[in-house]
């Protein structure tokens, strides 16, 4: 009896033995074997990075050092920032490892007043105070390659979390290609200056090249593309048509092939442009027709675009000076208006932008039975409708084409990414005008592009012009731009994602790692709407208690009563109303208590939830798992 028991004894110990060396051996496996072994269990594959990253840093031909450089005590005094640090250097290790050691990341501290401090002030790196003392706090990133050259992220901000793999597989990008994309400009506008007006008007600053154009000198660089042009220069990444007027088919067929091959394309045409309709022809006057189109390019392509329809908005409309016979001093005018909520925050591209002005804008659309993806960039919102074209083209009276405004059709598309496979145009090249030749290295004609093709189409082109977008002021005699919307960087930001090929471009926008517990915020909601409810009615009730015992304790309740006496009847209307007053601030409490206990439930249910009933399926599956095993061994013994 006492040897079956010491054996039972020294069968358990070595059972124990066993386990426990077996969890040591699985978790040394784990380390060797399924360290990059990863599973993305999130609603919205958080933790999964887009084919587009994966194919920059399988990529990589040169080695690309980053710096991090996050105060930890940041994350002390903010959990939040904590939290997405955490995140921020898990995936940056996901980079690297992705990248085959061609990625390396340097994690820093920087403390007050050390060396560390002044390499990331050196680097630009965005210093905040955490506190009164005015003590600094650092999360920012620094890049950079073989040839120094270096990009930074300033700060890290967790508002743009959706855009964390953009933002860092941008700044990877970069500077793993650190030759400036070339852009080709095609415009009938003076996008570069009027010499002429500047000739004209030298103290008024008209004929200075335009801010929109000068933003982009400063990232790309910029070859101007001749509107009589039979070829797309092959160094152009990016070509941005602009208010581009009655191309010859020649032109439209090189557009047309040069994003067959590949090319990336930002179109921007008008039913009306204002800013060219002020602009002098060559004989001294504004031209009559402003009207620009891509009609034979847009249809091949499945774009829908009627270059006679301009759409007005009530919401957003600009207050302009009413004619000089109107009673009224301002009036709307529909037809230039601003967008805020209309702007696609799901873009990387538009995603931090908060206002886009617009003026005498057309509208675009998916055509029916098109494969191409058409997603919106800026849209007007429901109170919008269409503007007679006749009534803006000579001398526009605001007031009568907002008497005559009928807000319908819902919201309209005027610019839109388009994204799939697109066929030419044409079937071949055109036929050349008298005296022409072909450039000696035309290239073959493509009748369809290799893969999806990637553009950005604006149905305006008026986006461009500083008037509607920036206000000049003057600083000592030069000019001070100073911008009340995000029309330039609008622009670039688009051609600069163009401008990043394919990879940068697929990059979605994610969700927040930081989900919140939708059913307690659901029933905060219910509650705090009850809770409000019973206020109102508990405040609406009091106002009339109190207005009852002025009346009584003056008086007025009773005719004939003695103001300076309270009758035994009036003293109990008081008793009565004030135990009413108890009553209804204890239903407003009991709100505020049932708040609490359902919401401390719900919490309590999910910490058992994580905390016990895990670890308890696990130990139930041990338990089932040693039964089943203890049966075969007797069953073997048998």
């Amino acid at each position: 009896m006492f040897s079956n028991r010491r054996f039972r004894v020294i069968s358990s110990i070595a059972g124990l033995v066993g386990v426990l060396a077996m969890l040591v051996g699985m978790n040394l496996f784990a380390e060797a074997r399924l360290a990059s072994v990863q599973l993305d269990v999130t609603q919205q594959h958080l933790y999964t990075l887009s084919p587009g990253t994966t194919r920059i840093l399988e990529g990589l031909k040169e080695p690309v050092t980053l710096r991090l450089y996050y105060s930890r005590q940041l994350g002390a005094r903010l959990p939040a920032y904590g939290a997405f640090a955490d995140r921020v250097q898990e995936m940056l290790r996901e980079y690297g490892r992705i990248s085959g050691g061609k990625l390396r990341l340097e994690v820093y501290d920087p403390e007050p007043f050390s060396d560390v401090e002044d390499r990331a002030v050196a680097y630009g790196l965005q210093g905040v105070p955490i506190d009164a003392s005015g003590e600094q706090v650092y999360f920012g990133l620094v890049g950079s390659n073989l040839l120094d050259d270096e990009r930074t992220i300033p700060f890290l901000q967790p508002e743009r979390e959706r855009f964390l793999e953009f933002d860092l597989t941008k700044l990877i990008y970069e500077l793993s290609s650190p030759k400036r994309p070339t852009i080709g400009v095609m415009s009938s506008l003076p996008l570069d200056g009027d010499p002429r007006m500047m000739m004209m008007m030298r103290n008024s600053g008209a004929g200075q090249p335009w801010l929109a154009a000068q933003q982009l000198r400063q990232g790309f660089t910029v070859k101007t593309v001749p509107l009589d042009a039979q070829a797309i220069d092959p160094d152009i990444q990016v070509l941005l048509v602009a208010q581009a007027q009655n191309l010859p088919e020649t032109t439209q067929y090189a557009i047309d092939q040069f994003v067959m091959r590949g090319g990336r394309l930002m179109a921007m045409v008008d039913p009306i442009s204002e800013a060219q309709a002020l602009t002098p022809g060559p004989d001294g006057q504004p031209p009559r027709d402003t009207a620009s189109d891509l009609a034979k390019l847009f249809d091949a392509w499945g774009i829908a675009y009627d270059p006679k329809l301009v759409i007005g908005d009530l919401k957003g409309a600009w207050r302009v000076r009413a004619s000089p016979g109107d009673r009224v001093q301002a009036v709307d005018f529909v037809a230039w208006f601003n967008i805020r909520d209309g702007i696609n925050h799901d873009d990387p591209a538009t995603a931090d932008l908060t206002q886009v002005t617009v003026a005498a804008p057309g509208a675009l659309a998916k055509k029916p039975g098109s494969d191409i993806e058409f997603t919106p960039l800026l849209q007007s919102s429901p109170q919008s409708g269409p503007v007679p074209l006749d009534q803006l083209q000579m001398n526009p009276d605001p007031a009568r084409i907002l008497a005559g405004f009928k807000p319908e059709g819902g919201p309209r598309v005027i610019a839109a990414r388009v994204h799939g496979v697109l066929k030419s145009a044409f079937a071949g090249p055109p036929a050349l005008a008298p005296g022409q030749t072909r450039p000696a290295d035309f290239p073959a004609h493509k009748a369809q592009t290799e893969g999806p093709a990637n553009l950005v189409v604006v149905a305006d082109s008026d986006i461009l012009a500083d008037r509607f977008w920036v206000r000049m002021g003057d600083f000592f005699g030069q000019q001070d731009p100073t911008p009340f919307s995000d029309n330039g960087p609008f622009v670039a930001n688009l051609i600069g994602t163009l401008a990043g090929g394919d990879a940068l471009i697929g990059l979605r926008a994610r969700g927040d790692s930081l989900r919140p517990f939708e059913r307690v915020d659901a029933m905060q909601r219910g509650a705090e709407a009850e809770f409000r409810k019973t206020q109102q009615d508990l405040q609406s009730h009091l106002d009339d208690v109190q207005k009852k015992l002025v009346e009584l304790r003056t008086g007025r309740g009773a005719p004939g009563a003695n103001n300076a006496v309270i009758t035994e009847q009036q003293r109990t209307a008081i008793d009565d109303l004030r135990r009413d007053i108890t009553d209804t601030r204890g239903k407003l409490r009991n709100v505020q208590l049932e708040l609490r206990r359902d919401i401390s439930a719900l919490e309590t249910r999910l910490r058992l939830f994580d905390i016990v009933l895990i670890p308890a399926l696990l130990a139930l599956a041990a338990l089932v798992l040693g039964i089943i095993r203890r049966r075969q061994r007797a069953a073997a013994r048998s």
